[in-house]
């Protein structure tokens, strides 16, 4: 250690030659807050000096801009499908270079063996994976989840140099209560930053949870929302997922001034999205289209991330900073041209020029899949009579849902779905206890004619999800999944249309990213072909069984009123 410090200060002096020297660069400066010409002198991936420098090698850049690279504020990698080298192959040719991962639906299944695999196993790519230690094991206590962690769970993890903070406090109830179980985690954190969740908190109870030590949001869908929590102190994510599109409506509270306390995310996206819209760099193209200043876009892709958890090093070009940088020839029109890791070349015109250096052994996380044996009947719901049906009506591109009461379609005794109002069953079926549970709600918002969705993807103890116009159909589905070992599908008469196995803990693919994408599309295809009118019907079916979000939901206990916080009848 002394003797790398000692032979980089010699270079940053000028006594020996840097490794690389970008010159000719339109450095964006996002500690300065200005574009200026410049040159980078690199060693050892760090950079250790501005302007002209004598290196062993030198990259013209004739007049290109140079970036710091992007960094995810708040990121589930599961929820791309994708194990985390097959995620910084998607992610690193957009510009990012760092994420900070909460591993919290891996944690659901798998206990602390998840959270092990994040902060481990991400060795090999150049992608700098940050950690947030999952508070919320099960999210709440209205779901059978695979695992559950205490306070002292998260104060074993918390110490290790690449953890940041605790994770996103979704019991926010438990918090502004004064819960002694989340109180212990809030304090478990040892000083670092401690992330919340808290989807319309407002008011007095608001001020609780903020006064309890919560730092941050990711949740606000309003721009009243997000402006009463940012007056209170916290650091807003302006969150662009795959089902949760809030970054134009929050991007009016930025200004020059305020945009220090806010940062990019991405929460869950989507192999398609990441594709074919980026990743953090969709959010700076946005916000840059929107009207916000370029400085100011990069600054909350990168430094203000970085401030916000603590990370030294990252997310600005200066010396002493690690040498993670983008170049793009067009600002209003950003694309990374050439993405860089340490001074090393790593991406090029969208292409990941890396591969895995080492892959890890997964056995462990596989075999996730234990349910209890249940029969087609089991999804039957007796009627009761002149009583309406709780249904959950779902918001386009939001994962909150809305509240309604229908009166119910009968047959034969039992409530069934209604095709014509687009009124499905929703049933949760537990799978990590076999415990036998089956939960059962309405939805409205599918837009299916027949067949039946599935999926072990289900926010957030990811127990099976199934919604259908029929109980045969949706009893096929799930006795598919069971059989793949995890994964998703779209039945219809009884006959598998399509499906994709998710191995790894029934949430993940241990495939490519192109495969799992053509997967993604074939299965999207195959519900479009039912009439499913959502343009990501399995990315939404899995937030239907999300027990903290208001209004309604399904876990395998039954219909949730999340408002409440408690499990509610189907009936009125």
């Amino acid at each position: 250690m002394m003797e790398r410090l000692q032979r980089n200060l010699a270079i940053a002096r000028g006594d020996q030659a840097a490794d690389v020297v970008f010159t000719n660069a339109r450095i964006v400066n996002v500690l300065s807050g200005e574009i200026h010409p410049g040159e980078v002198a690199v060693s050892d991936g760090d950079i250790v000096g501005m302007g002209q420098y004598e290196a062993r090698e030198h990259i013209d850049l004739n007049g290109r801009f140079l970036l710091p690279a992007f960094i995810d504020g708040h990121v589930h990698i599961e929820s791309s499908m994708l194990t985390v080298h097959e995620f910084a192959r998607a992610v690193v040719p957009r510009g990012t270079s760092a994420v900070v991962a909460d591993p919290h639906e891996f944690a659901n299944v798998l206990g602390v063996v998840g959270i092990e695999y994040v902060l481990y196993f991400g060795d090999g790519v150049p992608l700098e994976l940050f950690v947030t230690i999952s508070s919320c094991v099960p999210a709440t206590h209205l779901e059978t989840s695979g695992a559950r962690l205490t306070a002292d769970d998260i104060a074993v993890y918390i110490a290790h140099e690449r953890a940041v903070g605790v994770a996103e406090m979704m019991n926010y109830p438990g918090v502004y209560r004064g819960m002694q179980s989340e109180l212990e985690k809030i304090l478990a954190a040892g000083g670092k930053t401690i992330d919340g969740h808290a989807p319309s908190l407002s008011g007095k109870d608001l001020n609780a949870y903020v006064y309890a030590g919560i730092q941050s949001d990711h949740e606000c869908t309003t721009l009243e929302e997000a402006r009463e929590k940012l007056r209170l102190g916290m650091h807003i994510f302006l969150r662009e997922g795959s089902s949760e599109r809030n970054l134009h409506d929050l991007l009016p509270l930025a200004t020059p001034v305020n945009a220090v306390n806010m940062s990019f995310a991405t929460d869950d996206k989507a192999p398609p999205d990441l594709e074919d819209e980026g990743h953090i760099d969709h959010h700076v193209r946005q916000a840059i289209t929107f009207g916000i200043d370029p400085v100011t876009a990069v600054q909350m892709a990168s430094i203000n991330t970085a401030r916000h958890y603590g990370i030294k090093r990252h997310g600005a070009i200066a010396p002493g900073y690690r040498a993670n940088l983008v170049v793009c020839s067009d600002m209003n029109n950003f694309r990374a041209e050439e993405v860089y890791h340490r001074g090393r070349l790593v991406a090029r015109d969208g292409a990941a020029l890396f591969t895995p250096e080492r892959l890890p052994n997964l056995a462990a996380m596989n075999n996730s899949m234990r349910v209890a044996p249940f029969q087609q009947e089991s999804l039957a719901i007796p009627t009761l009579p002149d009583r309406r049906i709780k249904v959950i009506d779902i918001v386009p591109q939001q994962i909150i849902t809305r509240a309604s009461l229908e009166i119910p379609t009968i047959h034969d005794g039992y409530v069934v779905s209604d095709i014509s109002r687009d009124i499905l069953k929703v049933a949760v079926i537990e799978r990590h206890r076999a415990t036998g549970n089956i939960g059962i709600g309405f939805a409205r918002g599918f837009g299916l004619k027949a067949g039946a969705l599935a999926s072990t993807v289900a926010h957030d103890a990811h127990n099976i999800i199934v919604v259908g116009t029929n109980d045969i159909d949706m009893y096929a589905a799930a006795l598919h999944l069971i059989l793949l070992g995890g994964g998703q599908c779209v039945v219809d008469n009884t006959r598998i249309m399509e499906g994709l196995a998710l191995p790894v803990a029934g949430l993940v693919s241990d495939q490519p990213l192109s495969f799992v994408r053509s997967k993604v599309d074939a299965l999207t295809a195959a519900a479009q072909a039912l009439d499913c009118t959502l343009a990501n019907p399995f990315m939404t079916l899995s937030f239907l069984a999300l027990s903290p979000i208001p209004a309604l939901r399904v876990t395998d206990l039954g219909l949730v009123d999340s408002e409440k916080f408690e499990v509610t009848s189907l009936f009125e």
